[in-house]
Formats: C-alpha cells, structure tokens, sequence
C-alpha cells in the first residue's frame, strides 16, 4: 500500500512538472498558459540547434518573440539618439543600468529632468558601480551629477542606486589606490528599459560611447523581455547602496535604505552573500511568461553572471553554462562562428572550445591604437601591452592546434585624437551548417574574461532565430565591424628591416612600437591576468 502510495505522488509530481513545463495537454478547458518554456514549433528551427535549444532550457528562462521585435543598431550616434528619443518619451518608468554615467554628461541628466518635469507619473530607476561612480569624489562625478535628480524630485520618484562590491572593505579599501580598487569587482551590467522597451548594450553612459567608441546595440521591444530585465535591475538595487542628498563638500553620501534585502555587505559578509543568493537564483533559474499560441520565429534566454554575489561552490550563474553549451556545438567545418572583444583575455574555458572546435572562426579584438588606454598616463598605459600579450599567445595556440581560425585587429584612426575611435564591442555569433549568415547571437555587458565570471555583474542575452531577415541584420552587423579589420598574425610581431640612412650601413631590424610587450607587463600579465 505504501509503495502503491508513493508511485502515485511520484505520477502526480511528475504530471505537475510536465504541465508546468508545457510539456502536456490542459487538463481543463483549453486557456491561456503561463509557462517557463513554451513549447517550439514542430521542425521550426534547424535540427542541429534542438540540443542547445533543449540544454538553455534547462539553464534560463525563454522568451518567444518575432525578429520584428529585434532592432540592431550600428552607432554610438544611433545610440544616442535613440536613448535620448526613448527617455523623452517614456511614460511610467525608466531604468537604466551602466557602470557610469559620464562626470561631464549633463545634456542626459538635462534629458531625464525635462521627461520627468513634464510628466509626474514617470518613476526613474538608475544603477552604477559604487566604485566607479564616485572615482573623482569630492570632485565632479556619477554620483554628485545624479544627486541633483534626486533633490528636485525625490526618492520616491528617482532611485539612484550604487553597487559595492562585497569583496572590498576595511584595510584592503583604503590603502588601494582608487582606479585600482575597481578590481575586486564592478557592476558591469548595460540595461537600458523605458516602458516596454529594453535596450542591451555594452556601452557605458558616457560621451565616447555616444560619439567615437565602436559598440553592439540591441533594441527588444517587448514588454515581457523588458519587465523581466527589470526584475533584475530591482534585484541588485537592493543590495546596493542608494545615492541621497548631503551638506559634505561633495555633495552627496551612500546610504543602506533599511528595505534592502540584507545587511551591508562589510558588516557580515556571509550573511550578504546568503541573502543574496537566496534572492538571486529563483530569477536567474525560473521565471514564468506568457505563451500565448502565437507563431514565433526567435527565441531569447537572459542569462546572467553574478558569481560574488554566491556562496562558493553554490553559483547559480547562467551565463557561463550557457556559452559553453553552445561552444560544444562547432564540432563540423560547415559551421561558422565570429567572436569579439575589445579587451582580450579569453577565459581559459572558452578559448579551449573554441581553439579545439573544428568550425571556421574569426576574433575581432582591438588594436593598440583603438584601446582606449592607449598612450594613457600612468599603470594603464601598459594596458593595450597586456591585451596584445593575450592575442598574441591566441595566435600561438592557432599555430599549434592548426585551428581553422583567424584573428582580426579593429582599427579607425588613433584613439584620443581627431576622428579617432575605441573599440568596445564584445560578442559571439555562431550559424547552422552551410550558412554563411549567423543563427545565434549573444549580446551584453560581458567580456568573456576570468574577471567577468568571478568579479563583474554581468547581463546579457542569447538570441536564437531562424528568421532569415534577422539573420541578415546580424550579418550585416558583423560586416560592420570588419570594415575596419586587418588581419593579424604571428609575423607581425617579428623584426622588421628597416634601411640604413646610406648604402654602406646595413638594415636594422626592429619590432613595430605598437608591437612591443616589455618583460614587465608579461610579469603583471602572470600576477593580475585575472583582474584584466
């Protein structure tokens, strides 16, 4: 009897689970579903992607959506603009999630004042980095240009919110020199929502962003996307610090509103660290939306990164599994794949994937001279050293694995001079066999790099389509960013002969400047790899 017992709750549990994974017809009259993962088309998408379809479905929720849905947008100019258009007509909320807003960005401050004077519903909700957005304080920065915002309409109406790292406090803090203070741990995420609208990016809220610094931008225009971004622009708001009005020199001061979801992270980290996880996984994991029956033709997974704020060995992070999913993939040469970064540093399990794939690949990364540290004063200066030290030893484990990969250097001109540009894109697109145009695409705030999956908040989006008109836009996109590429390789790091000034005096051979990686940056790139 108590066998019999326990088969039957076993039936029910297991009948509960499937109905609420689609899986199995209403019991009832036939209505409206809400469901993690509606269930896809018969042969909707190409046979090859049913295993990455089926293994993100057990990682992140899924969105349907039509690629009409999905804008793809070329420029910092298009996404100013945009930006600017989408906050001056905004009519219930604005979040907007960056590592900073620019000390010297008053024209967007200007923006968001002017919507929310001419409109009293519109609530503003804004999210830094705690670190980052108080650099330059007690002079001007992220934090003093926002406190404005909140002394003219309040908190009720603009929560401004800065993320500390938990990882960082007493001694340590102190004695670190700001900038590099940053590495312990940044919220990196780029989510910028206005109603029913979302727009995913890697690019910062400052004026290079806007105006000369090469970046992807995705627009979602989707209600359901956009609302479930939000829940997670909430979720690390209260569990950040929340910007208020302050007679100090500089204007304003931190505080931990007492309805945050735990304790201030130096007073009892494993607390912090507990309440947060407990907070974070049921949003990353599952969250509920509607199938409406509709006809569909792309998919969306967020996925996001948010290891510090787990217990160890306890990470529900979904970014991460979710690549490495779809790296196991490129197993067949008639696949193609295009990676990007603009500061390269690989994390380890990512670049074996892909150097052991046997699908075509390109890497896009920044030259030098479209690093924005380029010829910048002090440590950084090495910087674009350390990032060329990486892509050179890509190069190397090419050469030795004899990986149907090439490697690309982004250039426009010299950065921080006339007409020059940075380059800040990060990204992976990947097609289905015999496609030369790309099927998946991942966009967001990440960098692929070790620090991004064990210091940065990161947000991000995996897109699956078998729209032939979003692939095309994706393509189009990438043939964007190669119109500034050359190829590089080994050999470009080789001596080169240089004539003497006569006849008589024989070639000298040198290393192009922007070539050279002294031994001490090799020494920091084996000390620090992991902070880069």
């Amino acid at each position: 009897m108590l066998r019999s017992t326990r088969t039957t709750r076993v039936s029910m549990l297991s009948s509960i689970y499937n109905y609420f994974r689609g899986i199995t017809p209403l019991p009832t009259t036939p209505q409206r579903t809400f469901t993690t993962n509606p269930s896809l088309p018969e042969n909707a998408f190409h046979p090859r992607l049913s295993p990455i379809i089926s293994q993100l479905d057990s990682l992140a929720p899924r969105f349907a959506l039509h690629s009409d849905d999905i804008d793809i947008l070329s420029s910092p100019d298009e996404f100013y603009n945009l930006l600017t258009q989408k906050i001056s007509a905004a009519k219930s909320r604005i979040y907007l999630s960056s590592l900073y807003i620019g000390k010297k960005q008053t024209d967007l401050i200007d923006c968001i004042d002017q919507a929310m004077s001419k409109n009293d519903e519109l609530k503003v909700h804004i999210l830094t980095d705690a670190l980052r957005g108080t650099r330059e304080a007690p002079n001007p920065c992220s934090a003093s240009l926002l406190v404005g915002l909140v002394e003219k309409y309040g908190k009720h109406r603009i929560d401004v919110r800065m993320y500390h790292t938990p990882h960082l406090s007493g001694i340590t803090k102190s004695i670190t020199p700001k900038r590099i203070n940053e590495g312990w741990g940044l919220q990196h995420m780029k989510l910028y929502g206005f109603d029913e609208e979302i727009i995913l990016s890697g690019a910062n809220l400052s004026q290079d962003y806007f105006t000369n610094r090469q970046d992807r931008y995705y627009v979602f225009k989707n209600k359901s996307i956009t609302d479930y971004y939000f829940r997670i622009h909430t979720a690390i708001s209260s569990l950040s610090y929340q910007v208020t009005e302050s007679k100090l020199k500089q204007g304003f001061k931190l505080t931990w509103p007492t309805s945050n979801k735990s304790c201030e992270p130096h007073m009892n980290l494993h607390r912090f660290i507990s309440d947060s996880g407990h907070l974070l996984e049921p949003i990353l994991k599952q969250h509920p939306i509607t199938d409406d029956g509709s006809d569909f033709d792309t998919i969306v997974y967020p996925v996001s990164q948010f290891t510090p704020l787990f217990p160890q060995n306890q990470d529900s992070s979904t970014e991460k599994p979710s690549i490495l999913r779809i790296l196991t993939y490129l197993d067949s040469p008639s696949i193609k794949w295009w990676f990007t970064a603009g500061y390269f540093n690989m994390l380890p399990e990512i670049q074996h994937r892909l150097l052991n794939g046997k699908a075509e690949g390109s890497v896009i990364t920044a030259s030098p001279k479209a690093n924005s540290f380029y010829k910048s004063p002090g440590v950084s200066y090495y910087l674009p050293q350390a990032y060329l030290l990486f892509t050179k030893q890509f190069l190397q484990q090419v050469k030795q694995k004899h990986s149907a990969i090439t490697v690309y250097e982004w250039e426009n001109g010299e950065v921080n001079t006339p007409e020059g540009w940075s380059y800040h894109a990060k990204g992976l697109w990947v097609s289905i066999p015999n496609e030369t145009k790309p099927s998946i695409t991942i966009i967001g705030s990440s960098n692929y790099t070790k620090r991004a999956y064990s210091s940065d908040l990161e947000s991000n989006a995996v897109i699956i389509t078998k729209s032939d008109k979003l692939k095309s836009k994706m393509k189009q996109e990438i043939d964007n960013l190669m119109k500034h590429t050359q190829e590089l390789s080994l050999d470009d790091f080789q001596p080169r002969a240089v004539p003497g000034t006569n006849e008589q005096e024989p070639p000298r051979y040198v290393i192009d400047e922007d070539r050279k990686i002294t031994y001490g940056v090799h020494l920091a790139v084996k000390l620090l790899g992991g902070k880069l």
